[in-house]
């Protein structure tokens, strides 16, 4: 059920989300994308380059980090903006675990001639952001 303007007030903490990352996701996410950058499948290519193995795609991140936001909405309609720094990657081990990504959300601001929320978002991989100045910006209903 999405939230109605007047439910919301900063500080308020959003659900928050983990996930996980494989690179069968990876190689998903690139054929959906159209990005098939080496260092996103082949370790060879990304230690090549100074990656540490491969990384996951910005994108992916951040549309992945956008969940913990849609899925408090339940109408993804309803986001307006979307902001992010991609500040460090997320690496993506070779087994069937992968990568795990913590995701927290509060929310940041209301603009109440508007009826915005915005939602600050913090990101982690093994305990460090991965993006930075992520921030949503959504309308809700009266």
């Amino acid at each position: 059920m999405t939230p109605a303007f007047g439910d919301v007030a900063v500080g308020d903490v959003l659900p928050p989300l983990t996930y996980q990352v494989t690179r069968k996701q990876l190689v998903q996410y690139a054929g959906a994308a159209g990005d098939f950058n080496a260092i996103h499948w082949n370790q060879r290519v990304a230690t090549e380059v100074g990656l540490p193995d491969v990384i996951a795609h910005g994108m992916f991140t951040m549309a992945s980090a956008g969940r913990v936001v849609t899925d408090w909405l339940g109408d993804p309609g309803l986001v307006k903006q979307f902001d992010v720094r991609f500040t460090r990657p997320v690496v993506v081990p070779d087994d069937e675990d992968g990568a795990e990504v913590e995701v927290t959300a509060v929310i940041g601001a209301l603009d109440a001639d508007a009826r915005t929320v915005r939602v600050d978002i913090t990101s982690r991989f093994k305990g460090q952001t991965v993006l930075g100045k992520a921030r949503i910006l959504v309308a809700l209903p009266a």
